[in-house]
């Protein structure tokens, strides 16, 4: 995909990014290698050739398999800063990764190997990159409450770099309500929320994460347009959107882009960001998702500059910070042209 010079130099954030489903197969190649861990395949073509999904289960499955790989505090460093390095240059200006410490604690690796990787490559991408970052951590929601309150206890020494918490994985059949209790508790730690939900999960899984869970933002949210007055209060209360386009393609929530919602959601006022969620399993990163809504859903240059805003507006930024990437945004459109 041919990425627009514009689209390449709009600063942007990314608030809807799984850091393990940043896994390129050359690196998880080279990290199996270096962990003596045999992975399933016999060439890195042939691990990519696997990265073709018909639902989210197919895809969830090869995720947590790559996830195996991950042993050592330096693989989450390696991992984190390949990223950094590839949205670098994409006008990427501030990030918010989530995390599924659940995925690896299960396999023995301690919570702080984890939060310490990822950390001290965020920290180096904040110092080298200037690119900002806040860490999510998100609950698995195909395990049990219990094992979600867990994972809370384990995070508790590392209260003051998680900013957020979230739910994800297998949305049908675990509805948010099934973690009302370990979000509470989180809300009484002073830690908000964010939730997966209205993917593959119907309307009312959203309408679940807003009332019960007080989400801070809705990451895909696609199917709340099924429900008119759903729509009508997320359009009131300027509530965000985390949509991811490519990812809605290859997990087949969407047919092809061309009907892709995101369209009929500005239309009906939503605030709507753009997002790779899995970007090394889903095809693209997050210019190649604006590229996509450019070349598909006809969007216009003034259309990405309001959603870059959206951006800085819906992410857990502090408000110096907030300003200045605005105003970064600000002379970005108006050298350009755009209004």
């Amino acid at each position: 995909m041919n990425i627009s010079p514009f689209i390449q130099g709009l600063p942007k954030a990314e608030l809807h990014l799984h850091i393990e489903g940043t896994f390129e197969p050359e690196l998880m190649f080279a990290i199996a290698a270096r962990n003596h861990v045999e992975l399933p395949y016999a060439s890195v073509d042939e691990l990519r050739a696997a990265y073709e999904f018909s639902n989210l289960q197919d895809f969830l499955d090869i995720y947590y398999q790559g996830m195996n790989v991950l042993v050592t505090r330096e693989d989450f460093f390696d991992l984190t800063w390949a990223y950094l390095e590839r949205v670098g240059g994409q006008g990427v200006r501030h990030v918010e990764i989530f995390f599924d410490p659940q995925g690896h604690t299960s396999r023995g690796v301690a919570f702080g190997t984890v939060i310490d990787g990822i950390w001290a490559a965020l920290e180096k991408g904040a110092s080298e990159l200037d690119i900002s970052f806040r860490l999510i951590m998100c609950f698995l929601r195909h395990l049990d409450e219990d094992d979600a309150f867990a994972t809370l206890e384990a995070a508790l020494p590392y209260r003051d770099r998680i900013a957020a918490v979230g739910l994800d994985s297998s949305e049908k059949g675990h509805p948010p309500s099934k973690f009302t209790r370990v979000f509470a508790k989180a809300r009484e730690l002073g830690i908000p929320a964010v939730a997966h939900a209205g993917e593959e999960g119907p309307p009312e899984y959203v309408a679940e994460a807003l009332d019960l869970l007080k989400v801070k933002r809705i990451d895909h949210g696609n199917r709340a347009l099924e429900d008119t007055d759903l729509t009508v209060r997320l359009a009131k209360t300027g509530m965000p959107l985390t949509v991811c386009p490519l990812s809605n393609l290859r997990l087949c929530v969407v047919e092809d882009l061309d009907r892709h919602p995101l369209p009929a959601m500005l239309e009906a006022g939503l605030m709507v960001t753009l997002n790779s969620d899995d970007p090394a399993f889903f095809g693209g990163y997050v210019n190649e998702n604006y590229q996509a809504m450019k070349d598909h859903a006809g969007l216009s240059d003034a259309q990405l500059v309001e959603i870059a805003g959206n951006s800085f507006q819906a992410a857990f930024l502090d408000e110096a910070r907030r300003k200045t990437l605005l105003d970064e945004l600000a002379a970005y459109a108006a050298k350009s042209g755009v209004r």
